[in-house]
């Protein structure tokens, strides 16, 4: 649709157009009606942060039968050399609680574990592809493909394809997207809903709604809000996704009555190549500036001290919170370190092109080639090697081969680090998304401070706060952006149904 044909009466609006709003869009289009997608972006630069996602998407299951269903081109050779432990709606459910403290809305929470692997058939169903998440949950052992970590689905493609295929979803069902349009506030008549103005490519336009679906992402774009609200040093942090989350739909959601919901001082973070472009480059998707080797390593900030147990979890529950203490060392940098011992087990993203790297015959000529207390770091790294304890290394679990007498300890995969070659791998932090958001119910209504719907707004994805605090098992913001975006269009729709019979 251009901007000389724009219509300006639609039943459902939805703002964004990544993987929560376009889910939110289809599923209100299923309830009848006319629905309009804004979005900010240029077209080159649609899909949100969906379009950087490795595509890693966390669902409850029941076996690899079960998984099969959405994956039928899986033969069954390659099923009967497939081991696939359960990851039922329990072991999510206590994942989640676990990794945030107990602090996620059990409500909330529940509603995403329990509709989890539903939205994934019903992603199916309109054409999401998906895969077995071979490289970063699975390795081979005796011939048989061994998963682990309760994350064995992706889609296709990464983040592009996904959203290539909602994109073509949306348009096979007639959905009009409107792009370069900024949802700048919404239009609201005795308490309810009734429009939402914009600005499309320049020109402030009015577009009359019954219901409209937030779907815009959160602040983790906009410096300012994230200085006030998670911290002055995140300022610094890397955006690693869409230069276009800067917290438009949430501030319009609060100036309509909402209020905000979740951990306002917490976000998703990780460690990325120092070199990582400072806001998500379009050209170069599929969040291959990630470094999440870590497990294997030990990190050290430039005055040669480690900051964090690299072995505590596995990397599915440690990744999204240890970013923010590499923001916290001197100049935000850290270095992993390895040596040639493990340095083949790690992951692909190593081995490509944009991987920082630094190498070395000895750990002495690896530290003169980077700016670091050079005394402190090699003292450091003796101190590791001698509290290393025995015990079989095994990277497939949590093997308890950890260290003894140093601080922080070294939990699990405690390896020496004394077999040349060496490499250091200079990390920062990148910020995905901020946790906080506005309160919306189980059936995806915004909600004010008395708790109640405000008539005719849902919100969706990124902006839902209260499920995500300090952490997130991996999978999960993808999965909960497609929960959530399905139960706000079907919402939504339904409002339109019910207003229209009145």
């Amino acid at each position: 649709m251009t901007n000389q044909n724009v219509k300006t009466d639609y039943d459902v609006i939805v703002v964004g157009a990544g993987n929560a709003a376009l889910c939110a869009a289809i599923a209100a289009k299923e309830q009848g009606g006319h629905v309009l997608v804004l979005e900010r972006a240029p077209k080159e630069k649609r899909g949100g942060n969906s379009f950087f996602t490795d595509g890693a998407i966390r669902a409850a299951y029941g076996n690899l039968d079960q998984i099969r269903e959405v994956m039928p081109e899986l033969t069954d050779e390659e099923a009967a050399n497939t081991v696939m432990p359960e990851y039922t709606e329990d072991d999510f459910y206590d994942d989640l609680m676990r990794v945030t403290k107990n602090e996620s809305d059990p409500d909330l929470a529940r509603t995403l574990v329990s509709k989890s692997f539903d939205t994934i058939r019903w992603m199916n169903s309109h054409g999401v592809e998906f895969e077995l998440n071979k490289a970063n949950q699975s390795f081979v052992e005796d011939g048989k493909r061994i998963f682990w970590g309760g994350l064995p689905l992706k889609t296709k493609e990464k983040g592009i394809g996904l959203m290539r295929s909602l994109f073509n979803r949306a348009e096979e069902l007639g959905i009009d997207v409107l792009y370069e349009s900024r949802a700048l506030e919404i239009v609201r008549q005795e308490g309810r809903v009734s429009g939402l103005k914009a600005d499309v490519a320049g020109e402030v336009k009015t577009f009359g709604a019954i219901s409209v679906i937030l779907a815009c992402g959160s602040f983790e774009a906009n410096k300012e809000m994230r200085k006030e609200y998670i911290g002055e040093e995140w300022e610094a942090a890397a955006v690693r996704g869409t230069e276009y989350n800067t917290g438009d739909g949430i501030d319009m959601a609060l100036k309509a009555g909402a209020v905000r919901f979740g951990q306002w001082d917490g976000c998703h973070s990780i460690g990325t190549d120092a070199n990582v472009p400072k806001v998500g480059d379009f050209n170069k998707p599929g969040d291959i500036f990630k470094k999440h080797s870590y497990p294997l390593s030990i990190m050290l900030n430039k005055e040669g001290q480690r900051f964090v147990d690299e072995g505590a979890d596995f990397r599915n529950y440690t990744y999204a919170k240890y970013g923010k203490e590499v923001l916290k060392q001197p100049d935000h940098i850290a270095y992993q370190i390895y040596d040639s011992k493990v340095r083949p087990l790690l992951r692909p993203e190593y081995d490509l092109e944009e991987a920082t790297v630094v190498e070395a015959d000895t750990l002495e000529a690896l530290v003169d080639k980077i700016p670091v207390n050079k005394e402190a770091f090699l003292a450091t790294v003796r101190e590791y090697n001698e509290a290393v304890q025995d015990g079989e290394f095994n990277p497939s679990v949590k093997d308890g081969k950890g260290t003894k007498g140093i601080e922080p300890p070294k939990t699990n995969w405690a390896n020496t680090i004394d077999e040349g070659p060496f490499y250091a791998y200079p990390v920062t932090c990148g910020i995905t998304f901020s946790f906080g958001g506005v309160h919306v119910d189980t059936e995806g209504h915004v909600l004010d401070r008395n708790e109640q719907p405000i008539p005719g707004l849902f919100a969706a994805g990124e902006m839902v706060g209260g499920i995500f605090y300090h952490n997130y098992p991996g999978g999960s913001g993808l999965m909960s952006g497609a929960v959530y975006g399905k139960i706000a269009g079907t919402s939504a729709g339904r409002h339109v149904q019910a207003v229209q019979t009145i």
